[in-house]
């Protein structure tokens, strides 16, 4: 068996040899790793036959489906970069990446395509539209625009491509923010199958496996959902869900063994009734995108009891980071674990140098899923992606790691813990505290369903505490005397919020998922500052 070495060889090494297993579902439609192989490669001839450069951007502006997972790998096996956009953005954001990174080809859906139609025009690298469906009608389009159909793409004949080797950028993933630009993660066919490689290697997937594909595609821990699945010859269930039942339905109904989410969705999970048929066939379910809560993941453990928890860290910059082994949980629920294979992680101070066991600093990771850096932007790689001190004496070509810009520590025995993202960590009464502290402290009151934290500026004190927060369960009225009390109860008295406004849930998300602090802060500020 020959080494993988390139992302869309994850799907064509596995259909030859076993082209005859389940690669994809998508609703009522399964595809074998034969079929999907060639889908793939027939996307590729396709691009070939447009004149796709080498490391060309295809942009993919679709929901979970087939040919989203088509497209994203087909674009890799032609020698280009794929660009996934997430469903949830708006006609302006799919508009900025395409500008940005000078997207030439774009798959999307008629109906997308509708929307988008008034932004084209300000999109003047874009030469290429390929749709999903056919439509009787067309909205107006730029001149330069060509419009050609799925099927008729896929049937283009064999055209030579171009070489390919593990170092190429194949993917440009654009991070969420509710402010300023996003900013495009370059990552390579090493970066990604390195990934696939190590996240599958610690969670011991295999043929078997059938995992869920719950996360957008445009995020790296959703993405991986299919690089890992690939790598070990699983099946994965794309699904587009609405509400938080249509996951538990899911798992029910296609035996998942494996799902991976983020603490918002886990948190919303919780609360339901699981079917006793889920926890006969879960073998584990991963938490990645922030820290879950302790309760929530006691409910959990409760509702799958022979589920193994796995509690991650990553950051798009590097794809994984970390990950806490299943029998470690009860002794450190708190921790994010150690190192994920082929990465080191390092724990610095601002000058560069190591921090002792318990002595907060920032995250640094090193390794094969180290990125290639910001599309376009040197300022902001340069911030990010630096040298590392004293380990590179002698050499030319020094190895550049990821800073995170995250606040963790590290204990006597090597596990790790987050404590919170620099740029809000909030200092009152001379105490750095982590949001991330004081949420988990609330959702252990059970008296939140949830909660956001963020600092609010005093003349006095540097900053107070604010909480935005929703009654749990859905349950009515936040009882926020009682919550004043469980706070005093529990927090040192710099820690104790100094305000509480209550929200109907569920708190507004970014595109990825999670609980999207910065606009709640923002919008909190516009009301009380004005």
């Amino acid at each position: 068996m020959s080494e993988t070495h390139l992302l869309h060889e994850l799907v064509l090494q596995t259909a030859e040899r076993q082209g005859h297993r389940l690669a994809l579902t998508d609703g009522a439609e399964s595809l074998p790793y034969a079929d999907l192989a060639g889908r793939v490669q027939g996307f590729a001839r396709g691009l070939g036959s447009l004149g796709l450069a080498r490391a060309g951007r295809v942009g993919i502006y679709l929901e979970k489906r087939v040919e989203t997972v088509v497209a994203s790998f087909g674009t890799a096996a032609a020698g280009g970069v794929f660009v996934p956009m997430n469903p949830l953005l708006k006609p302006e954001q799919v508009a900025f990446i395409i500008q940005d990174c000078a997207v030439s080809a774009l798959v999307t859906s008629p109906e997308r395509l509708a929307l988008l139609a008034p932004v084209l025009a300000a999109c003047p690298s874009l030469r290429h539209i390929v749709l999903t469906e056919s439509s009787a009608a067309l909205p107006a389009l730029p001149p330069q625009l060509s419009v050609l159909a799925w099927r008729a793409l896929l049937d283009s004949p064999p055209v030579a491509g171009h070489r390919v080797i593990d170092t190429d950028m194949v993917a440009i993933l654009y991070t969420s923010g509710s402010t300023g630009r996003p900013k495009g993660v370059v990552l390579s066919h090493r970066n990604m199958v390195a990934g696939a490689k190590s996240v599958a290697g610690y969670l011991e997937n295999g043929p078997e496996d059938t995992l869920l594909a719950a996360l957008p595609l445009s995020f790296d821990a959703g993405f991986s959902q299919l690089t890992t699945a690939f790598h070990s010859g699983a099946r994965v269930v794309l699904l587009n869900y609405l509400m938080p039942r249509d996951v538990i339905k899911a798992l029910e109904r296609e035996k998942v063994t494996g799902l991976t989410a983020v603490p918002p969705l886990y948190i919303q999970l919780s609360t339901l009734e699981w079917p006793t048929a889920i926890g006969e066939h879960l073998r584990y379910f991963a938490n990645t995108g922030g820290r879950m809560p302790r309760e929530t993941l006691t409910l959990l453990r409760q509702r799958v009891p022979r589920a193994k928890p796995f509690l991650m860290y990553g950051l798009t910059e590097a794809f994984r980071s970390t990950f806490l082994p299943p029998e470690e949980v009860d002794r450190r629920p708190d921790s994010i674990g150690k190192a994920i294979p082929n990465a080191e992680i390092l724990v610095l101070r601002a000058d560069g140098t190591e921090c002792a066991p318990e002595e907060p600093g920032e995250l640094v990771h090193r390794g094969a899923l180290v990125g290639l850096g910001y599309w376009g932007d040197a300022e902001k790689t340069a911030e990010r992606y630096r040298l590392l001190p004293g380990r590179d004496a002698g050499l030319q070509l020094p190895e550049y790691a990821v800073f995170s810009g995250d606040t963790v520590r590290r204990d006597a025995e090597g596990f790790l813990y987050f404590i919170g993202r620099r740029d809000e960590m909030m200092k009152t009464s001379g105490y750095r505290v982590s949001p991330t502290e004081v949420e988990e402290i609330l959702y252990a009151t059970k008296l939140v369903g949830e909660c956001v934290a963020f600092g609010s500026d005093h003349t006095t004190l540097g900053q107070t505490i604010q909480i935005i927060a929703t009654a749990p369960d859905g349950s009515g009225a936040l009882d926020i005397p009682a919550l004043q009390t469980a706070c005093r109860q529990l927090m040192p008295a710099y820690m104790v919020p100094a305000g509480f406004e209550a929200m109907p849930g569920p708190l507004p998300r970014n595109p990825n998922g999670k609980i999207d602090r910065k606009l709640l802060s923002t919008a909190w500020h516009d009301r009380h500052d004005a």
